[in-house]
């Protein structure tokens, strides 16, 4: 059967596209930065995934406020690079998983999340800039892509909790899989930020690592953290942690911690990043 292997938390702030694409990775500012993924691109070539579940939050490049679906899973063939004012990037066009990705659409929604079901779509940064965190710039990525994208960009938002219990039915969906894969689910977004009024700029170092802490062992405290301390302790836009959740909850009752990265600041955003592994509970003989 298919079963997720991993899981990987990253911000996806699209400077660091722009880094990568103009050949700055490794220059003062963005040196520290890309150094805290370099574990990670090694780690990746090892693990050798067939496929990646991309939990991400599209910025009006394929939705705007025509429609705004709370949870959008992508079962398309392909997906090619946003446009996102500037021309798109110059990167591989993301090759998708149908068949996993309608196998999950059909259990989350027989599990009673309504997801909306995309088949055409353009991903921007949002998914694009962790692929590139993490592979670099191959010709073609290395693994298949299942976008789900999670309204976080205009209110209401998904909670924590229907978030995490959206991950433990992404888990139960991917297991129920026939064919064997190596799975892994990547939560995107955040850290603390906030673009616009007063507080432009709030960045928050300790909350942002008990967040990251609390993804860590057998506690499911981080799924109840309501709205508002998010808004009020990492800005407006911290919001996009709440796609954490999602690859935790995929992970089961207990997580190790493999690799863990942070740093202050890129543009005016936190960059976070953490690699995480499924504890399986051992079986004690009667």
């Amino acid at each position: 059967m298919a079963r997720i292997t991993a899981g990987v938390g990253s911000s996806h702030v699209p400077l660091l596209g722009v880094a990568v694409d103009q050949g700055k990775t490794g220059d003062d500012y963005f040196g520290p930065i890309f150094a805290g993924y370099e574990w990670t691109r090694q780690w990746e070539k090892e693990q050798k995934p067939d496929v990646i579940i991309l939990v991400y939050n599209d910025h009006a490049s394929a939705f705007d406020m025509k429609i705004v679906p709370t949870f959008a899973i992508g079962c398309g063939e392909r997906y090619k690079p946003a446009d996102e004012g500037w021309g798109p990037r110059q990167v591989p066009e993301v090759e998708g998983h149908p068949d996993l990705a309608w196998h999950i659409a059909q259990s989350l929604i027989l599990d009673e999340f309504d997801m909306t079901i995309i088949n055409e779509m353009d991903v921007d940064h949002g998914l694009t800039v962790p692929l590139s965190m993490m592979f670099g710039q191959p010709q073609a990525w290395p693994a298949k892509v299942i976008p789900l994208a999670v309204n976080v960009v205009t209110y209401p938002v998904p909670s924590g909790n229907r978030c995490w219990a959206l991950g433990e039915a992404i888990k139960r969906a991917v297991e129920s899989f026939p064919e064997d894969l190596n799975v892994q689910i990547w939560g995107t977004g955040g850290m603390s930020h906030q673009l616009q009024g007063k507080r432009a700029g709030l960045l928050n170092r300790e909350w942002d690592n008990r967040f990251m802490d609390l993804l860590v062992g057998d506690t499911d405290a981080a799924r109840w953290i309501p709205h508002i301390e998010y808004l009020r302790e990492t800005g407006s836009e911290g919001i996009e942690m709440v796609m954490w959740l999602i690859m935790r909850g995929a992970l089961g009752d207990k997580t190790r911690l493999l690799h863990k990265h942070y740093h202050i600041p890129c543009s005016n955003t936190a960059i976070g990043h953490l690699v995480l592994e499924p504890v399986e509970e051992e079986t004690v003989p009667a």
